[in-house]
């Protein structure tokens, strides 16, 4: 399954009844980074009142890799809005922080919802998306006589091949998309087989 994530981060900001609301959105690969990222922004804002969180990591449309956080505004009003933009928007491996300045005057749970989700929607706006392609890393075995046409099948089969262990024989570790994977194996035929497969 393909989506689409963030090259690269970036930033907006909303204002509405004199609260200000700043969107930071990175990609991100692994939940470590989630806190990371909070804890830095966290520093740089100590006085602000609110640091709420919304990731997707992995494919955006199976939420079993998916997380919010309201810091402290009313259950449902900050995390919640934040992560529905970016499930609404099918973008995975990515975080965005809301850092919140309250501004005296109460928005109310529907305001503050519409205002996570405003400023999400304006952050999303500033993303540059790329296409993310799941991958997966294989080891195969061949023979020393088959190891030019293994090469063949991962070039055709669009593939990387990371590395070469020569011993008694030759073991290959071969990047490729996933929805190319079962072609390969199927082509590999008398030429080699797998030995274990990971997903990047």
């Amino acid at each position: 399954m393909t989506y689409h994530t963030l090259s690269a981060p970036c930033q907006a900001v909303y204002e509405i009844k004199k609260s200000e609301f700043l969107a930071f959105a990175y990609p991100i690969s692994h939940k470590d980074e989630v806190m990371f990222h909070v804890e830095q922004l966290r520093e740089r804002y100590p006085d602000a009142r609110h640091h709420c969180v919304a990731y997707i990591l992995g494919d955006p449309h199976n939420t079993t890799h998916a997380g919010f956080d309201d810091d402290g505004e009313p259950n449902g009003t900050a995390g919640r809005p934040i992560l529905n933009v970016l499930q609404h928007k099918a973008i995975g491996n990515v975080l965005v922080v809301v850092v919140r300045y309250f501004g005296g005057i109460k928005l109310g749970a529907g305001g503050l919802t519409r205002a996570y989700a405003t400023a999400t929607q304006l952050v999303v706006d500033n993303m540059t998306l790329v296409l993310f392609v799941p991958k997966s890393v294989v080891k195969v075995a061949t023979t020393f006589a088959h190891e030019a046409q293994i090469r063949y099948l991962v070039g055709q089969a669009g593939g990387e091949i990371l590395g070469v262990d020569y011993a008694c024989h030759v073991v290959m570790s071969v990047q490729m998309d996933d929805e190319k994977m079962d072609e390969f194996a199927g082509n590999l035929g008398v030429f080699g087989k797998m030995l274990t497969t990971s997903t990047s």
